[in-house]
């Protein structure tokens, strides 16, 4: 019985280190100025964009009360600062050695990866989570209250969500890559760019028709078609499997990474 009980207790150890990993990269972010920084910067760069600047993204100026103005221009501004919070979390490691120290930790690899990605995704949430009030705002001054879109929207964040969270896994794998934070951040902002819709080099490459049919597959691959199929308010398991798909792929890119840094 006790050698049952003590079992159990050393397959539990793995997941509390990971835990506490996980809220120590939270205290780091929010015991410094970068998670204010980051969380400020989201929250006035998309206030300016959406209710001050007169743009096509003011939602104000839009022919419609609805949130897509918001949904369409949010990766733009997570493009730069995803990649920002990103850049130094094993990049720093290597930089400062420590990574050395935390490789002899009684922890799994994938377990340090994970610690590290869900506490970046955590920022990212906690930045997204005041745009309700635009969500409220615009259901408010909506003519016809009751026409407005809950479903669309709904999705339409949680298309946001996942779109950020691929991110944050593309920046962790250049973090892994390089001991150097701006290269780090040079790196992921590439990364995250060739694959973001609209404006990515995928979304790109796929509008020119120049490859036939290979045009429809070079847009499959990239973002804007999952994305926008998310924004339609009917949550296909398609676009959702895609971004899941590619989180997994570059946070078992990191991984990958790491392991073969240590020999």
């Amino acid at each position: 019985m006790f050698q049952v009980r003590n079992r159990i207790f050393e397959q539990r150890l793995p997941n509390d280190r990971m835990r506490a990993l996980y809220f120590k990269e939270i205290r780091s972010f929010l015991s410094s100025v970068i998670g204010y920084v980051f969380i400020l910067i989201y929250l006035i760069a998309s206030g300016i964009m959406h209710w001050v600047a007169s743009t096509d993204a003011n939602l104000l100026e839009g022919s419609e009360a609805d949130l897509i103005p918001f949904f369409n221009s949010s990766p733009i501004i997570f493009l730069i600062l995803i990649p920002a919070i990103t850049m130094r979390s094993i990049a720093e490691e290597r930089r400062t050695g420590t990574i050395e120290l935390l490789f002899t930790r009684p922890i799994s690899d994938i377990k340090i990866l994970l610690a590290k990605y869900f506490a970046s995704v955590t920022l990212m949430l906690i930045a997204i989570l005041p745009t309700i009030v635009y969500y409220y705002s615009m259901y408010s001054l909506s003519l016809e209250p009751e026409t407005f879109d809950h479903g669309a929207t709904i999705t339409s964040y949680l298309g946001l969500i996942l779109l950020g969270s691929a991110f944050v896994a593309m920046g962790i794998f250049t973090s892994a890559l390089t001991s150097s934070q701006i290269v780090a951040f040079i790196l992921a902002l590439f990364c995250c760019w060739f694959f973001m819709p609209e404006i990515g080099a995928l979304a790109l490459v796929g509008s020119y028709n120049v490859m036939g049919s290979l045009d429809s597959v070079t847009q499959y691959f990239g973002m804007s078609y999952h994305y926008d199929g998310i924004q339609k308010g009917v949550i296909d398991t398609k676009n959702i499997v895609y971004f899941l798909s590619l989180i997994t792929f570059f946070i078992y890119a990191a991984f990958i990474v790491l392991k073969i840094s240590k020999r």
